[in-house]
């Protein structure tokens, strides 16, 4: 039991006192004149986190929905706590067996679904939003993080599949409910990454089955959760706001921070035993230039900017310090390394670049070594940025920061060698390579209309070039562009992922076979790859665990699915008005937890 109470990077059991978290109060309201604005450079896909994955619809998914767990604001190394549980989630039978007990008291916002009633939170709809993954109707790209898990959803699928439909209905064994409030979870084998998975919005958003049944298709539209906010508007790929969910619990700021944090400690002093949520309102714009982004911010128009980008570093923080202009007004500067990786990923299906023969894995490594990644540091991310040398973002257990691999080097020389030996030459003198049989080549890449993009597609195009490899774009809106890369449409594309939970499998769940369509855009299918990814998540984190992931990185990079990018850094500004941001390396909901002094702005912008 021991190990499974601590489960690695300091996660302990947190029991939230009841007198902290009263029943419901109606006298309790923000401060209306509380509004915070910022800017989305990526448009929302929906809100139904079953059917969402990107970053920008669950910064607003996370603040209407609640996890049964969550992650302290402030605690370094990261921690896990009970959210809407009573305490931890008892753990027995050598770490098969998980007892969630609900706390009672906790509604859901009001809604035209619950005709007219109070609706509290209980054990069942835990269970009805885990079962939503498993629904083919739903094609959740985050089924990948517990596909397998449970016991008896197999069962489940394999019932819609013979009959066309999906019984929510249907007992489980993986599910048993002891009481309105309590339920055991079993898993079919050990998983140490199963209690992330509680405080995951991609995996254990809680929604109400009268809601879901109420708006079907058009659920996207219609969110409504127990968390801090819900759904006021929402004008697609314009502006969504949320404002304060009146059946919010009754519930208080509250946090670990290091010791060694002064900024952290400051926050703790300033808002200790306030109310939350304490801002009434947010907005969020999308903005997808990223000058026009800028320009909102530095005119007091949006309170906060997200990852400022890495054109205005020098502006905003030369020599990675705050501008004296912007220190003069009293902005503030969160610089956190991001637990991320942005990466170039090949369609492994494609007739082009993918396949596993070694002509094509020639291909793709000479891709890898065309690329001038020094340059994309250097002056498309003005050093906010450092080159990746496996998938793992830093901060996950896994990542190993003095590791070194020549094998994503910037080496035109190798690359030419590379091709010419695996017989990728020009052939009619064009200047332009043509595949081994003679006929043309072409590598074509998505990418969005932005300017932003464009630089970078014209990196790739010199890069390419300079090899003799002839490159395309193909342009479209990003959401489009997911939309074909889940179907398997696209030679290649540029994403970012950001870690769901502190742990390399975070990162390799986007390489491993059975992902294909979801997590998995390249369609990556290694045998002993995915043999050591599930052997991975039986081991409890530790030098073993540790040896595994080298393996799979070792793979990884000789098969050459991706070219890896970077691990960026975040720098997010805030106005002098707002008070207590910092990021958090996982959690995206942190706006709760965020107070603004309206006075203050008030008097600043006028």
């Amino acid at each position: 039991m021991s190990v499974w109470r601590s489960i690695g990077l300091a996660i302990l059991a947190a029991v939230i006192p009841y007198a902290a978290v009263a029943q419901t109060s109606t006298a309790y309201r923000p401060d209306p004149n509380k509004i915070l604005r910022w800017g989305f450079e990526i448009a929302e896909t929906g809100f139904d986190p079953v059917q969402t994955s990107d970053w920008y619809s669950a910064y607003v998914n996370t603040n209407i929905f609640d996890t049964p767990l969550t992650y302290d604001f402030l605690a370094r190394p990261l921690k896990l706590k009970a959210n809407v549980l009573e305490a931890m989630p008892e753990v027995t039978e050598n770490g098969t067996v998980y007892t969630l007990k609900f706390r009672k008291g906790i509604y859901f916002a009001d809604d035209p679904a619950f005709g007219g009633k109070k609706r509290e939170l209980v054990a069942e709809d835990f269970v009805y939003s885990i079962k939503r993954l498993f629904d083919v109707k739903n094609k959740s790209p985050n089924l990948h993080y517990i596909d397998g898990t449970i016991v008896g959803t197999d069962l489940l699928k394999k019932k819609q599949k013979d009959t066309g439909k999906f019984d929510y209905d249907m007992p489980i064994e993986g599910f048993q409910l002891l009481d309105r409030y309590t339920v055991r979870v079993k898993l079919n084998k050990p998983d140490y990454n199963f209690l992330y998975q509680l405080a995951s919005h991609n995996v254990a958003c809680l929604m109400a089955r009268e809601v879901v049944e109420k708006y079907g298709d058009d659920i996207m539209a219609h969110p409504v959760g127990t968390g801090a906010y819900r759904l006021v508007d929402w004008r697609r790929s314009s502006r969504t706001a949320i404002e304060y969910n009146p059946n919010f619990r009754e519930e208080y700021w509250d946090a670990e921070p290091a010791a060694n944090d002064a900024r952290a400690q400051e926050t703790y002093r300033k808002l200790k035993g306030k109310r939350l949520p304490m801002i009434n309102r947010i907005e969020f714009h999308v903005v997808e230039e990223t000058q026009p982004r800028w320009l909102a911010f530095r005119n007091e128009e949006h309170d906060y900017i997200d990852r400022v980008p890495a054109e205005f570093a020098n502006v905003a923080f030369p020599g990675n310090k705050l501008a004296a202009d912007l220190a003069k007004r009293g902005i503030q500067m969160s610089r956190t390394p991001a637990m991320e990786v942005t990466y170039a990923y090949f369609g492994m299906e494609h007739p082009v670049v993918g396949g596993y023969t070694p002509d094509k894995v020639a291909l793709r490594r000479a891709i890898v070594l065309s690329y001038n990644q020094d340059k994309e540091i250097s002056i498309l991310r003005n050093f906010q940025a450092v080159g990746a040398h496996s998938p793992i973002g830093p901060g996950a257990f896994g990542y190993e920061e003095a590791f070194r691999t020549n094998a994503n080097d910037y080496s035109p020389a190798r690359a030419r060698a590379l091709l010419d030996m695996y017989g990728y030459v020009d052939r009619d003198g064009d200047g332009f390579r043509e595949n081994p049989d003679g006929s043309k080549l072409v590598i074509e890449m998505a990418s969005t209309p932005t300017l932003r993009d464009r630089q970078f597609d014209e990196n790739w195009k010199t890069s390419m070039e300079d090899v003799g490899l002839r490159v395309t774009f193909k342009k479209a809106k990003w959401p489009d562009l997911l939309k074909e890369s889940r179907a398997g449409k696209l030679m290649s594309w540029r994403l970012a992922w950001g870690a769901a939970y502190p742990d390399a499998d975070a990162f390799f769940v986007m390489l491993y076979g059975p992902n294909g369509g979801q997590a998995n855009h390249a369609r990556f299918k290694n045998v002993e790859f995915d043999r050591l990814y599930e052997k991975a998540r039986t081991l409890p984190p530790g030098p073993e665990r540790q040896a595994v992931y080298r393996e799979m990185n070792r793979i990884f990079l000789t098969l050459a699915p991706w070219r890896l990018g970077a691990h960026r850094i975040d720098s997010d500004l805030t106005q002098s008005w707002v008070i207590g941001y910092q990021r958090h390396p996982i959690l995206r909901s942190v706006w709760k937890y965020i107070d603004m002094d309206p006075e203050m702005k008030k008097a600043m912008t006028q």
